[in-house]
């Protein structure tokens, strides 16, 4: 059973793992991964890191991995944190989020014929995915904090100070740009979702200016890494419920 993890900002690729490159054609274009019998990986911004987030073929990387036989994936999102509880440089283990991108293809569903077209939202994140995440972080002393929820933006602008106020009164404690379509299409590709959010610098008007973290960020991440990979070897597609599509 092959699974799978998406990376972008900051995890380029997978260290120390023997991986061999391979393009899929899907319906939707050509997406090349990394991988091996038992795990594939996908960088969204290409491999060369050359796409923005607005400009993602969201739909084309999802069904390549669908293609693939994925059930399972780990995802990482880099993140502004806008609550002050959520410390920078401290990975999340997302439960919930809120979309408030436009103008993207965020579904694979274009009829209401065969089994339906309404994807049922009430878990986006597999407990099963986030409690192997959780135990693999606790094994390898990695700090991390349990459920979050994050926005969704379509970028590639910074948030304004308004919106993150009006962000924070809706629950966000993180945003990004790019778990959304990526999360909605994994559920309508029948897969079970495990996510770290990785916040790199405070949201807009939480401090006088956006600055990066640098602490231990490289080494932080490897031990993610190293946690999804974990999570994914201690799970089996069996243990986790798919999404429902009513």
């Amino acid at each position: 059973m092959v699974a799978a993890i998406i990376g972008g900002t900051g995890i380029h690729n997978l260290e120390n793992v023997n991986l061999v490159k391979e393009t899929v054609n899907t319906p939707y274009g050509e997406v090349t991964v990394d991988r091996n019998e038992d795990l594939i990986f996908l960088n969204r911004h290409a491999p060369d890191y050359s796409i923005p987030p607005h400009k993602i073929n969201y739909r084309a990387n999802i069904k390549a991995l669908q293609t693939l036989g994925v059930k399972r994936v780990c995802i990482t999102y880099a993140t502004g944190s806008l609550n002050p509880d959520f410390k920078l440089g401290v990975p999340v283990i997302l439960n919930d989020f809120i979309d408030f991108t436009s103008g993207r293809e965020h579904t694979f569903i274009d009829s209401l014929a065969g089994d339906g077209g309404f994807i049922e939202m009430s878990q986006p994140f597999c407990p099963v995915m986030s409690q192997a995440l959780a135990d693999a972080a606790k094994e390898l002393a990695l700090e991390v904090r349990r459920g979050g929820v994050y926005g969704a933006v379509n970028g590639p602008r910074f948030e304004t100070p308004a919106e993150i106020r009006a962000y924070r009164l809706h629950g966000v404690d993180v945003t990004g740009m790019t778990l959304v379509p990526e999360i909605p299409l994994a559920l309508e590709a029948g897969m079970s979702c495990g996510a770290f959010a990785f916040s790199i610098n405070w949201a807009a008007g939480m401090s006088t200016n956006i600055e990066f973290v640098k602490d231990a960020v490289e080494e932080t991440k490897q031990e993610m890494l190293k946690a999804m990979i974990a999570a994914l070897g201690n799970t089996k597609d069996e243990q986790c419920t798919p999404a429902i599509i009513l």
